[in-house]
C-alpha cells in the first residue's frame, strides 16, 4: 500500500508520482502546460519528442521542471525509417482536395515523425528525465545505454505477449501495455497482423502474467472506473491519453475538441491516412472521402508530407479535416477538467473503488 493509498507500490519507486497514473505523450497535442498540469495533480507529465528537434524538447523539458517538481517522462518513436517510395499514386488521390483549396503539391519528403537519433539521445543526457518512453520498439543498444545512464528509467509499449516479452529480455524498466482501444499511434512493432491485436482487458493480464515487471495499462481508460479495473487485472499504474485532450492545456485545435465531445466519439476507428502507419482517431473529412485504410497511402511517415499543404490551407480557412484528430474509444467518459483537477478526480475515484483514501 502506498502513502496516497493505492493498493500496489511497485510503480512508487519507478515513477517517483504520488498516483500511479501516466499522462500519455501525444505528439502533437502534448506540451509543457499538459505536462505541469499532469504533474501539479500527481500524476507523470510527458513530453513526446516524436515531432520536435533536440533543442526544443530540451527547452521543454527545462520550463517543466523550472514549474512543477514532479517526475517528467520524455518520449520517442524507435521506428525505422524505410528507403523513399514513390508517393505518385498517393498524390493522385489527393488531387482534388489540392484543386479545391488552391493549393500546389509539396515535393519535399520530409517526415515530420523522426525515429530516436544520436541527436535526441544527447538532449536527453542534457535534460535527465526522471523516465524515457519508447513506442515501435526499442532505440540501437548503444542510444539505449546512454539514455538508461541518464539515470532515467525505461519504458516502452507492448501490444502483444510476444513483444512484451522482447522488451523484458532487453531490460526496460515498466512495459506499457496498448490495448486495441488506445487512441493514436498502434505500437506494434514485431509485425504481428493488427487484426490480431487484444484489447486492453484480455491483453493486460496476459502480459502482468508472462513477465516479471511492472505494466502500465493503456487503451480506453478514461475514468476511475477504467484505472480501478486495470488494477484488479494485475497493472501497477495507468497511462491515460485521450481524456487529458480534453483539458484546455491541450495543444489540439477547435475541431477536434469538438469532435471529442460530438456523436464522432463514438466511430473512432484505425487509419493510415495521414502518417502511413495505423493510429486511431476521430472520423474526419479525408477518412470519410478516402475510406480509413486506403491502398494507395506511402509507408510512415512519408504519407504526411503531401497533407501538409492541404492542413495549412484548410486551417486558414477555419476547416478541419486534413489533419488527425486522433483518439481512443473512451473519448465519451472523460470529463472536460483542467489537468491537474483531472488528475486529482481520477485518482479520487478510482481509490474509493479500490478501497484506498480516495
Amino acid at each position: 500500500m502506498t502513502d496516497a493509498g493505492w493498493p500496489d507500490a511497485r510503480l512508487e519507486g519507478l515513477l517517483g508520482s504520488r498516483h500511479p497514473i501516466v499522462c500519455a505523450p501525444m505528439a502533437g497535442a502534448g506540451g509543457v502546460e499538459l505536462a505541469v498540469g499532469t504533474i501539479l495533480g500527481g500524476a507523470v507529465g510527458s513530453l513526446p519528442g516524436a515531432m520536435l528537434d533536440p533543442e526544443t524538447l530540451l527547452d521543454q523539458a527545462r520550463q517543466v521542471r523550472a514549474r512543477a517538481g514532479g517526475p517528467i517522462n520524455l518520449n520517442f518513436f524507435c521506428h525505422k525509417m524505410p528507403e523513399p517510395t514513390d508517393d505518385t499514386a498517393w498524390r493522385a488521390l489527393l488531387e482534388p482536395f489540392y484543386v479545391e483549396l488552391g493549393v500546389a503539391p509539396s515535393t519535399t519528403a520530409i517526415s515530420v515523425r523522426k525515429p530516436f537519433d544520436e541527436a535526441m539521445c544527447a538532449a536527453v543526457e542534457a535534460a535527465r528525465p526522471d523516465l524515457a518512453s519508447f513506442h515501435f520498439g526499442l532505440p540501437a543498444p548503444s542510444l539505449l545505454e546512454r539514455t538508461r545512464a541518464t539515470g532515467a528509467r525505461i519504458l516502452a509499449t507492448a501490444t502483444s505477449v510476444e513483444e512484451a516479452r522482447w522488451l523484458a529480455e532487453r531490460g526496460v524498466d515498466g512495459i506499457v501495455a496498448q490495448g486495441w482501444e488506445a487512441g493514436g499511434h498502434n505500437g506494434r512493432f514485431l509485425g504481428a497482423p493488427p487484426e490480431t491485436q487484444m484489447g486492453l482487458f484480455a491483453l493486460l493480464p496476459q502480459i502482468v502474467d508472462a513477465v516479471d515487471l511492472p505494466v502500465i495499462a493503456a487503451g480506453g481508460i478514461a475514468d476511475g472506473r477504467g484505472i480501478a479495473a486495470a488494477f484488479m487485472l494485475g497493472a501497477a499504474a495507468v497511462q491515460i491519453g485521450t481524456a487529458y485532450l480534453r483539458c484546455p492545456e491541450s495543444l489540439i485545435g477547435p475541431g477536434h475538441r469538438a469532435g471529442l465531445a460530438g456523436p464522432g466519439a463514438d466511430r473512432t476507428a484505425f487509419t493510415n491516412v495521414y502518417s502511413g502507419r495505423l493510429a486511431r482517431g476521430l472520423p474526419t473529412r479525408l477518412t470519410e472521402a478516402l475510406g480509413a485504410v486506403p491502398g494507395k497511402v506511402p509507408p510512415f511517415p512519408f504519407a504526411a508530407a503531401p497533407l501538409a499543404p492541404l492542413a495549412r490551407a484548410a486551417a486558414e480557412r477555419g476547416e478541419d479535416g486534413f489533419s488527425p484528430m486522433w483518439a481512443g474509444q473512451s473519448a465519451r467518459l472523460a470529463p472536460e477538467l483542467p489537468a491537474r483537477a483531472l488528475t486529482e478526480r481520477l485518482a479520487a475515484d478510482a481509490l474509493a473503488l479500490l478501497g484506498g483514501k480516495g
